[in-house]
């Protein structure tokens, strides 16, 4: 059973938390399933494919809209304080940040749909191949963070969302050079462009949700702790 940090006289009332927080388990592994779907389909040209993520979105669309009305639906009913209200504002800003990143795995499928055909160096099949590696891992960590309530855990993953940075940088400078070497790749270049902006977003939601797991934790944000470290680290 997920860890709801609580527990209640009420039996149902912590069936409920459990529930919500298996909710944002199985939407997370969803989420996890359309981007190496979305990533697969951009790098093979798979159009059945990309078909079947595209339309697998509406499924985490619905998965979000259950997650805020059980939400909403504890909130009027138990009256939560404290930490039990903390956990669940926290289930809706997570499952808002899987619902965007559902958004750009169907981003990818949409954009494999419009090239005719890739003809690229290896580097740039490896890139995308890391770059997706790595923010699956990302999206994976701050889930575990977030269900395991671990702060530890959750700054690490805020840590390596410089890594998905560098990885985009990376991909970004390749892509200019093909477009700059022949014309002729500018149109297939620009979608893929945009491909790699959708990956980095990805990094990005994964570190929100690192940061909610932060605060489930401790009830502080992370990055005004981060800033506090800062000013102790200058005065010393």
């Amino acid at each position: 059973m997920p860890n709801t940090g609580t527990d209640h006289i009420v039996t149902s009332y912590n069936e409920e938390l459990a529930a919500l927080a298996q909710a944002i388990a199985e939407m997370g592994g969803q989420v996890e399933v359309a981007i190496e779907n979305g990533t697969r389909a951009l790098l093979k040209l798979d159009r059945e494919l990309a078909d079947l993520t595209i339309i697998a979105d509406q499924r985490i669309d619905d998965m979000q809209r259950q997650i805020d009305d059980m939400a909403v639906s504890m909130i009027a009913r138990r009256q939560p304080m404290a930490s039990d209200l903390r956990a669940i504002i926290t289930a809706i800003h997570v499952a808002s940040d899987l619902e965007r990143i559902g958004d750009m795995a169907k981003q990818l499928a949409r954009r494999s749909l419009k090239l005719d055909g890739l003809n690229l160096q290896p580097s740039f099949y490896n890139g995308v191949k890391n770059m997706t590696a790595l923010v699956l891992q990302q999206v994976k960590d701050a889930l575990d963070a977030y269900g395991n309530r671990e702060a530890a855990a959750a700054v690490e993953v805020c840590n390596r969302d410089d890594e998905v940075d560098a990885m985009h940088t990376s991909l970004f400078r390749e892509l200019l050079t093909y477009m700059m070497e022949d014309p002729r790749n500018i149109t297939m270049c620009t979608h893929l462009l945009f491909c790699a902006k959708s990956l980095e977003r990805v990094g990005d939601h994964a570190t929100n949700i690192a940061e909610r797991a932060y605060y489930l934790a401790t009830g502080k944000q992370l990055t005004g702790d981060v800033q506090e470290l800062q000013r102790q680290q200058i005065k010393a």
